[in-house]
């Protein structure tokens, strides 16, 4: 496959625009007086289907030759991944089919369905979902839609640093959540072009460290598959793809709990009146818990992508301020 590269993500802002929003800025005086920095969040949280993973989805759809989208097309995903490719299909008249975990948050599910994809569940446990998705494309012959580990999907997720950049050239730093890296790969390949000294870091569960432990390994390292309430990054190993990409631009990977994470979502809804799903608020827990390394000295202006927004309401109801430790913040 080609690499990834800031003319790739240049490309993808323009093939993606009927699909994909502007997402505006947010600040928050009162998160920069807990953190003592200047925080500025891109709020992928407001993007169409509710997720950053428009951006890719509709890059790679969008360029499928016509003669094949009548074979539709294959993507495997725990949720935000499977509502944009739904939503990027039908925009572009295609049959999309989607093999979700049986445990993906219900709301999720429920769009996907609703755009008009074709669910296929499985055990993420006990069952593969490449291997179910390699079946599906074998009998169909419909373009596989990966929800990362790709150039164009990167590329595509690359144009939501891109838009920040643009509006904030200053940066001293860009943090980014990281499940299998095609978010942050794509953000940091366009990143270092436009500002080479922006400072980035990516950041992951504690529960599911993969990335983490790649970083420190210097090579892709997989776990099992983690239990963490940030469904969305609950993959086990970074991508072939993206890993190195990582490796090479992004400065660390910062880890947090589950407890922090609930408290960020909670700081966000309630000061900031914005809902953020758990994977997505990752990046503000690692602010709010000092997360960043040694002070970071240099490192006053801050992009945090808040990655997305689809919660079940019922789990946020669980995370009533009292559930949340209040060490956490």
């Amino acid at each position: 496959m080609p690499p990834i590269t800031p003319g790739g993500v240049r490309a993808a802002a323009g093939r993606i625009r009927p699909l994909a929003k502007r997402t505006p800025v947010l600040t928050s005086s009162d998160f920069d007086h807990t953190t003592g920095a200047r925080v500025y969040f891109k709020c992928e949280n407001l993007q169409t289907g509710g997720a950053f993973k428009i951006r890719g989805a509709s890059n790679l759809i969008l360029s499928i030759p016509p003669a094949d989208l009548p074979r539709g097309v294959v993507a495997f995903s725990s949720g935000n991944h499977a509502i944009a490719v739904s939503i990027a299909a039908r925009h572009a008249g295609a049959a999309a089919t989607i093999v979700m975990p049986a445990d993906a948050p219900r709301s999720k599910l429920e769009t996907a369905r609703a755009y008009g994809a074709r669910i296929v569940p499985y055990d993420r446990l006990r069952e593969s979902r490449e291997s179910i998705a390699a079946s599906i494309l074998e009998e169909s012959g419909a373009t596989l839609v990966p929800p990362f580990d790709h150039p164009m999907i990167a590329e595509g997720q690359g144009t939501a640093a891109l838009e920040l950049l643009e509006d904030l050239p200053d940066l001293d730093a860009l943090i980014a959540p990281v499940g299998g890296g095609g978010l942050l790969s794509g953000c940091a390949t366009i990143a270092k072009e436009m500002r080479p000294s922006i400072r980035l870091f990516g950041v992951e569960p504690a529960d599911g460290n993969d990335t983490f432990l790649s970083f420190q390994a210097g090579e892709r390292r997989s776990i099992p598959m983690p239990q963490t309430i940030a469904d969305g990054l609950r993959a086990p190993q970074p991508g072939a793809i993206t890993f190195p990409i990582i490796r090479q631009s992004v400065e660390r990977i910062l880890l947090v709990t589950d407890d922090e994470i609930r408290a960020a979502v909670m700081f966000l809804l309630t000061r900031l009146k914005i809902l953020v799903e758990p994977s997505g608020a990752v990046g503000a827990a690692a602010l709010l818990c000092g997360k960043l390394p040694g002070g970071t000295p240099g490192i006053s202006k801050i992009g945090v992508i808040l990655s997305g927004g689809n919660m079940d309401l019922d789990q946020l109801a669980a995370y009533g301020v009292g559930h949340v430790s209040q060490t956490a913040v």
